[in-house]
């Protein structure tokens, strides 16, 4: 080489002298394999949740569909029960229409009531009598005090309508009026 092509060379631009920078890495397969990993993981856990919310809309149904035919199944072991009462209040009915005596009347109602008490019983429903036990607000309502000298105070001395409880759940308080007690003596006036 001459001293002038040397000196040129040395001249020249550092830009031209540099061999141009490679170009970007080229993409090649090993380097899509993670993220075809990732969209094929990523669609499978898609799939498992549209299935997943599927079946648990599927359960749902089915568990409310089951509910009814168990409160259906339920009403009608009651409805069994109550029909032969329903007969025996028609035959009562139309006995009571050609009966003089009132007694013989009475009597049959007594009885179709009985009837009716035992076949709710028989379905867990109880009566609340609570005449003369002490007053409890969880299954009393008091509708009245009055005072009374045979009753002790806070204690239930009329029931004015029966409750009822079914498998230990209240359905209706009985309705009472509660002794306050014996009177209060007049004054006496001087």
């Amino acid at each position: 080489m001459t001293d002038t092509t040397k000196t040129e060379t040395e001249n020249k631009p550092a830009t031209e002298a540099a061999p141009a920078a490679a170009p970007a890495m080229p993409v090649t397969p090993a380097a899509d394999e993670p993220l075809a990993a990732a969209k094929k993981d990523a669609a499978a856990s898609h799939e498992r949740f549209l299935r997943a919310v599927a079946d648990l809309e599927n359960y749902r149904k089915r568990s409310m569909r089951e509910k009814d035919e168990v409160r259906q199944a339920a009403t009608a072991g009651v409805l069994d029960d109550i029909i032969p009462i329903l007969d025996n209040l028609a035959l009562g009915l139309a006995a009571a229409k050609q009966q003089t005596e009132v007694k013989a009347v009475v009597s049959g109602i007594g009885l179709v009531l009985d009837q009716l008490k035992a076949a709710l019983a028989r379905h867990g429903m109880k009566e609340i009598n609570p005449a003369g036990a002490a007053f409890d607000p969880h299954q009393h309502e008091c509708i009245s005090h009055q005072p009374s000298a045979e009753v002790p105070a806070e204690h239930v001395m009329q029931v004015v309508r029966l409750g009822y409880v079914l498998n230990g759940r209240l359905l209706r308080p009985a309705s009472v009026v509660v002794s306050s007690g014996p009177a209060p003596a007049p004054e006496a006036k001087a």
